[in-house]
């Protein structure tokens, strides 16, 4: 078995470190562009479901919203039904810094399919749904509290 998952995660890695790197200027860190473009592309969503999006666990996400909100990013709204629930929602200035983000993610889309046919990306891309897919079954499992057996 080839190790396709160590390949997966150094291309995270290194596509991880190069937007921290190129984010600092806009006083976004460790991966906190990540939870920006989630909560750009669906305003209003709760802390737990961007969670849940990003797989990371609550705790996690909670630091990095926090952090959002403490340099203006984004802002938590009360839910008109239950006071309990806070949505989360760009300001101006996450609104401001989301296309540069996206330009950002198209660049290292284009550069990581680059020498790629269309067809080629498209079996590439489905190819990583399944996987994902895959692993989304331990990820619910484990976040449970249980333990993998292997």
């Amino acid at each position: 078995m080839k190790e396709i998952l160590r390949e997966i995660g150094m291309i995270a890695r290194a596509l991880d470190s190069i937007s921290n790197i190129e984010f600092k200027e806009y006083n976004l860190t460790k991966g906190q562009y990540l939870y920006l473009v989630r909560i750009c592309e669906n305003p209003g969503i709760i802390q737990e479901k961007l969670a849940e999006m990003i797989k990371v666990d609550r705790t996690t996400a909670a630091r990095a919203i926090k952090k959002l909100e403490m340099n203006g990013f984004i802002k938590k709204m009360d839910d008109d039904h239950n006071k309990k629930i806070k949505k989360l929602f760009p300001t101006e200035k996450g609104k401001d810094v989301f296309p540069v983000i996206k330009r950002e993610n198209d660049h290292s889309n284009s550069v990581a399919l680059a020498g790629f046919s269309e067809k080629e990306a498209e079996t590439i891309f489905h190819l990583l749904q399944r996987i994902r897919k895959n692993v989304e079954v331990d990820w619910e499992y484990v976040k449970k509290g249980n333990k993998r057996d292997y």
